[in-house]
């Protein structure tokens, strides 16, 4: 099927840089768009040249109200408009979360984005899992700062658990503060972008931002506090329990991870794999999985992550079948 369609006079912004957002749409669905002055011609199958229209002309609608258009964007509606649901998207850009130091807004890009902030803010223990570049820890740190800001809080709290491919503390250089830098660096450089580097330092300063390794939290009771423990698949099944009784009155607490990045030493079970396990379907707990779709980072990143979901597959659907091969020798 072909179809052509008028764009507006000034089309720039909706096709991006090097026609950079064409390039995603045409890699989102099988459909080829050719720009000819201010008309584009989609050819493909009928359901998919549907689609991708339905995009088009949502995507000139936004670009006319002076929104930027980006490859997040783009990929997050060609999911809603692919199960009727593009309306939503209008929900999505008007998500606030807050504002950071510069007065920038930091809002949701994606459907998953999006439940996984109302789930926030509608419990009191929210365990996201999802893969590198979906904004686990920077909305996670968005909504910390977002509930200090409103006093809905009194203190934040940030932990990880000193667990990485090949490296312990002992063997690495320096006193415990650092020690722990390197593990906790992503969650600085989150609350940096967000709150300023100044500010972080004095509410430091002040006890009332606090970045810890996770072992750091045995024995303590974390109430009036807004909990973050990121890097949560690296947990073991005794620290995740140890962390999540900790949690104190008036408190809230998000869980990050990413459940196909563990670098636990083999035999161990992540305490966040057992978390969500035993706790799906608990009163005032959400469990959020975000996937590739969501990932806001950049399209290598994104292409990356589909990658490795393919071998995955790939290597899984090979084990089935030797596996079926074997029980048909025996």
């Amino acid at each position: 099927m072909q179809l052509r369609i008028d764009t507006i006079e000034d089309y720039a912004p909706l096709v991006g840089m090097n026609d950079r957002n064409i390039a995603v749409l045409e890699q989102s669905l099988p459909v080829s768009v050719s720009l000819i002055g201010n008309s584009m011609t989609l050819q493909g199958e009928e359901k998919d040249v549907n689609t991708a229209a339905q995009c088009i002309r949502k995507l000139s609608s936004l670009t006319e109200k002076g929104e930027k258009i980006d490859p997040p964007l783009i990929r997050c509606m060609v999911l809603l408009a692919g199960e009727g649901r593009i309306d939503e998207l209008d929900e999505i850009l008007s998500s606030s979360v807050t504002f950071n130091y510069r007065g920038k807004t930091i809002r949701c890009k994606t459907a998953g984005q999006m439940r996984y902030v109302q789930s926030v803010r509608e419990n009191e223990l929210t365990i996201v899992s999802g893969p590198a570049g979906t904004g686990k820890t920077y909305l996670a740190v968005a909504l910390a700062a977002d509930a200090l800001k409103k006093h809905d809080t009194e203190r934040i709290i940030l932990t990880r658990p000193a667990v990485e491919a090949g490296e312990k503390l002992g063997f690495l250089p320096g006193d415990m503060s650092q020690k722990v830098d390197p593990y906790l660096r992503p969650l600085f450089d989150a609350l940096y972008d967000i709150l300023g580097p100044d500010s972080a330092q004095r509410l430091t300063e002040r006890g009332i931002l606090e970045i810890a390794p996770l072992a750091f939290m045995r024995g303590r009771t974390l109430s009036n506090a807004f909990i973050i423990l990121d890097e949560a698949q690296n947990t073991t099944e005794e620290q995740m329990k140890m962390f999540l009784t900790r949690i104190g009155e008036n408190s809230r607490c998000i869980v990050t991870g990413d459940i196909t990045q563990i670098d636990l030493p083999r035999g161990r079970n992540s305490g966040m794999k057992e978390a969500v396990r035993i706790l799906k379907g608990i009163e005032s707990v959400g469990i959020i999985t975000l996937d590739r779709q969501d990932s806001v980072r950049s399209d290598l990143v994104s292409r990356i992550v589909a990658a490795y979901e393919n071998d995955a597959q790939r290597q899984s659907d090979e084990g089935g079948m030797n596996h079926e091969v074997s029980s048909h020798e025996q």
